[in-house]
């Protein structure tokens, strides 16, 4: 059975993806490396949606993320 995308990736399902980035890394980095990882497309729209900046951990990546997307998804539900 194939994994279908999560429109709303928790950041369990974001941690998955961040293995191997050698910290601090930028908003690019993070986001090559998750798709080299075979992040699906739920958590690359989620991590493009991350500000430009230098991030110190795969928590702090998760942390922004997880804040982003629920802040995104309030504004669609108005």
């Amino acid at each position: 059975m194939v994994e279908q995308p999560n429109p709303n990736p928790n950041p369990i399902q974001i941690q998955r993806y961040l293995g191997g980035i050698d910290y601090p890394a930028g908003k690019d980095e993070v986001i090559a490396a998750a798709r080299d990882a075979g992040a699906d497309e739920g958590v690359l729209r989620v991590l493009d949606l991350l500000p430009e900046r230098q991030y110190e951990a795969p928590t702090d990546v998760s942390r922004e993320a997880t804040e982003g997307a629920g802040a995104e998804g309030a504004a669609e539900d108005v």
